[in-house]
This record gives structure tokens, sequence and C-alpha cells, in this order.
């Protein structure tokens, strides 16, 4: 979730409600309602397929071991029956699990289960001093508190929450949220349905680690698993 620090900024959704016209008799005009049609329907629809050819996912996360991330600040991360597990330790402060390796375009599917608070988040092409971020977040959070949108942590703060149409996690059950970076567009689906997409000069520029992490304050676990990647720069 969004650190504690940081305003939260309001949030406003698109004017759609210009009026269009269109000349149906000409045939461009109705390739264009054929494309309007395609895009009321997908909104807050079921997560679109990756085209064949961006290949085959890679697990990041094993079920066995913490292989191939590294664990950043005092909190605790471990594997508890092929689950990883994040639970607030000694120090209640931010804490980090990011991966070894860096990606730029990438789609992103993992599931989560909050088991207390769940004030937790996956951050994108970020990077690590400490328990110092920069970068983007994903949010992961309990109910009615916009999991699903992006925020950008000692920065702008909230780019794009979910409108209130989206439905809402699932706390105490399996979840399964997907992020898509392409360049400098991110969409992000929670259970199939569409939550956000962000255009943004600033994270087309971006590259770096992606990185679970567990909020500061305590009382916190998140339990996650089937964490796959589909690198879109190999």
């Amino acid at each position: 979730m969004v650190p504690e620090y940081q305003d939260q900024d309001s949030v406003r959704g698109a004017d759609l409600t210009g009026e269009i016209h269109i000349d149906v008799r000409a045939p461009q005009s109705i390739w264009v309602i054929v494309c309007l049609i395609g895009l009321v329907a997908g909104c807050g629809g079921q997560a679109d397929p990756l085209p064949e050819n961006w290949g085959e996912p890679q697990t990041l996360f094993n079920g066995h071991d913490l292989q191939g991330w590294e664990i950043h600040g005092t909190e605790l991360w471990y594997v508890e029956e092929g689950d990883l597990v994040c639970e607030s330790g000694r120090d209640a402060e931010y804490g980090y699990l990011a991966t070894e390796k860096t990606f730029l375009d990438f789609d992103l599917t993992l599931e989560f289960k909050q088991e207390a608070d769940g004030n937790s988040g996956v951050f994108f092409r970020s990077n690590l001093d400490g328990i110092i971020i920069d970068g983007w977040q994903a949010e992961v959070a309990p109910p009615g508190l916009f999991t699903g949108g992006i925020y950008e942590s000692y920065g702008r703060g909230w780019l794009i929450q979910p409108q209130s149409d989206r439905p809402d996690v699932r706390m105490g059950d399996w979840n399964l949220l997907r992020i898509r970076a392409v360049a400098d567009t991110v969409t992000t689906w929670l259970n199939g349905v569409e939550m956000v997409q962000l255009v943004d000069a600033e994270i087309g520029e971006g590259e770096g680690v992606i990185a679970l992490q567990i909020h500061d304050g305590g009382g916190i676990k998140v339990r996650w698993r089937n964490i796959k990647i589909v690198d879109l720069n190999r």
C-alpha cells in the first residue's frame, strides 16, 4: 500500500460524454463503430490474452525458497506450505522482497491472500537503497483502499485509482493480480477485471526490479503464490 508520508492526490476520470457524429454510410465509419463497440465491451471486462509470440512465462517463485530474490529491511519473508509469506517483523518498518533481475517491458501475474491487515503492493521498474525505493507500485490493500491503482512513492503520489464500479479485493481469499507494462503504458487487472490503464512518460523511462512490499505499522501478513512473468524484451 502507499506510504503514509505521502499525500493522496485526487484522481479524476476522463470525460467521455462528448457527442460523436458518424456517417454510418461510409465504410470507414462502419469500422469506427466496430472499434467503439469493442472498446465499450472491453471496459471492466476480462483480461485480454497475450499474443502467442510473446513467449512462455517464467516462474519467479519456485515454491521452496527465496532463490532469485533479495530481502530489503528487517521484516519477515519466508516460505510456508509452498506459499511465499510476508509478515511484520520486530521493527514494524517497510520491507521489500526484490527480484535479482531487472525488467523493462513485462506481463506479470501473481496470486495473493491477505491473512491480516494486507497492506502491501507490487513495485515495478524500481530501485532500492535499503528500504528507500523509487519506482511505481501496483497497490495491494484491504477493501476500499484502491487495490490495482498505481502509486509513485517519494514522488507524485497517486497517479491513478480504480473507478468505484470496479470489483474490490476479496479479503481472506486468494486474488489474482496482473500487471502489464509496455513502454509508457501500464495496465492492471484484479481477478480478471481491468482496474486501471495509465500512460505516463516517466514510467516509460524507468527500468528496475520487481519488488513485493510489506507496509510499516505492524500486524500485516500476506501470502503470495504462482508468481510468473513474461519478459517482453527477450
